[in-house]
């Protein structure tokens, strides 16, 4: 038994599923309004539990966002705002997430749970950075995004260039590389066996499985009992193939008879990218890579059987960061109490219909600039890439971020402008040349290397992916 952990149906502390979509809009799914997309699987999982209407992640893009959902800290607190200038992790960097960096993982197994990831980690591909040095006892998947494998090239080389490639897409097993440039169009379909394997293997323990998809991130090499079904072409074959990979994990978790014993979350790292590729934000502004209410605002359902109560919905501002102190509240496990952690225990939200909403700020960073500040209903912009901008918007009635109020709303603006302040003192912020007075450094290895070269002369089961919207 772990101690300090609250309880599920079958008398044993909580089991966890973290299911986590790679780039999956606030409007995609059924249960948020898509018309577009089928999803019957997730709908019913939010029929079943709580949907959150203002979850956030705490980065409009992938490497950031994950490592703030793993430490519970802003992506610039743990020197994820920026990686050697790029927004997001590269292979063969030579950064990462720090080692010595507590994860969610990290705290759930020095509670007695077993840990695995699935999936996409995007975190940093040297072994230091890898899942199996962040608390999961074993990994299997691609270590960044499925766009960053060897491919036709976007644009035709210019005369006397050569046309240059990322390495291999690798596959991995815990560390090692097991295939490259494996069959795209299949990988979800081996993420749910393994997944099913390690929930039997797990079942008469605590368990926390993290499953990270890689769709619906371009290019989307989805399978033709999926396409051939789609309203919405690829994309919405895409979204349907997480819909069937959810219910299959659902269908075990029944099997095992362990649905009362476990809290399920579906989310997204973040928004959706262009609608005229098939995704939706609606009714939010703006896409990936920004930090409008539509890049970073993102769907959310939490499922604990008997402990939240069903069919419910709440407008209270919960963010990724809030995962980890929050699961570690529930599940027995530590929050590390010798550095900053920005998340906080919203669990009194999730349990009780009843709970007051707290309104601590919430804070919009792209890269390393600070961009925006939310508190209650009201929201300030600061920045766009780099442009100052001021604008105010009441997220209460105007999700969509469409009736700018900084004229008329000078003491909400001074106020959110004290807040930002506050904000880039500990963060710092990189537009206005502030370095934050509470920040740690960015894991770095000496030598780095790819994990995977080309060679001509392996027999890879797909040489070079053709589809043109690699990203």
């Amino acid at each position: 038994m772990v101690t300090g952990a609250r309880t599920g149906d079958g008398g044993r502390p909580p089991n966890v599923v973290l299911i986590n979509c790679d780039d999956l809009g606030y409007g995609d799914l059924g249960c948020y309004g898509s018309e577009r997309n089928s999803t019957p699987a997730i709908d019913a999982l939010a029929a079943e539990g709580l949907r959150l209407e203002s979850f956030y992640m705490a980065s409009p893009v992938c490497s950031p966002s994950r490592g703030a959902l793993l430490t519970g800290c802003y992506p610039p607190r743990i020197g994820f705002g920026s990686f050697e200038g790029l927004p997001v992790l590269f292979p063969g960097q030579g950064v990462g997430l720090d080692p010595s960096e507590v994860t969610l993982a990290t705290s759930l197994r020095a509670a007695g749970y077993r840990t695995h990831m699935i999936g996409k980690w995007h975190c940093g591909d040297q072994p230091a950075f890898l899942p199996t040095n962040h608390g999961f006892d074993h990994y299997f998947g691609l270590p960044y995004s499925n766009d960053m494998g060897r491919q036709v090239p976007m644009h035709e080389p210019a005369p006397g260039e050569d046309v240059i490639y990322q390495p291999p897409l690798p596959l991995l097993q815990d560390t090692e590389v097991i295939q490259q440039q494996p069959d795209q169009a299949g990988l979800t379909e081996r993420y749910v066996h393994e997944a099913v394997r390690f929930l039997r293997d797990a079942k008469d323990e605590p368990f926390f499985l993290y499953l990270a998809h890689l769709y619906v991130h371009v290019p989307l090499y989805v399978q033709n009992r999926f396409v051939t079904k789609s309203r919405n072409g690829r994309y919405g074959a895409a979204v349907e193939a997480i819909d069937w990979a959810t219910g299959v994990v659902d269908h075990e978790l029944a099997r095992l008879g362990l649905t009362g014993d476990t809290i399920v979350i579906f989310t997204s790292d973040n928004g959706s990218r262009a609608r005229d590729e098939g995704g939706s934000n609606d009714p939010l502004r703006g896409t990936k890579a920004t930090t409008w209410e539509g890049g970073m605002r993102v769907p959310c359902v939490v499922r604990w059987p008997g402990r939240i109560g069903a069919g419910r919905t709440t407008d209270t501002v919960v963010s990724s960061l809030d995962l980890f102190p929050t699961l570690a509240a529930v599940c027995g496990a530590e929050v590390p109490g010798d550095r900053t952690i920005d998340g906080r225990d919203v669990s009194a939200v999730l349990l009780d219909p009843e709970a007051a909403a707290p309104e601590d700020p919430f804070l919009y960073y792209w890269m390393d600039d600070l961009e925006a500040v939310r508190v209650g209903r009201w929201k300030l912009h600061l920045a766009k890439h780099g442009r100052p901008v001021d604008a105010l918007y009441d997220l209460q009635i105007d999700p969509s971020e469409s009736a700018d109020r900084f004229a008329t709303e000078p003491e909400v603006v001074a106020a959110l402008q004290g807040v930002a302040e506050q904000a880039r003192a500990s963060l710092g912020d990189a537009r206005t040349d502030r370095v934050g007075g509470d920040v740690r450094p960015i894991g770095r290895v000496a030598d780095p290397r790819p994990l995977t070269t080309y060679d001509p002369n392996h027999p890879y089961y797909l040489a070079e992916y053709d589809l043109v919207d690699r990203g």
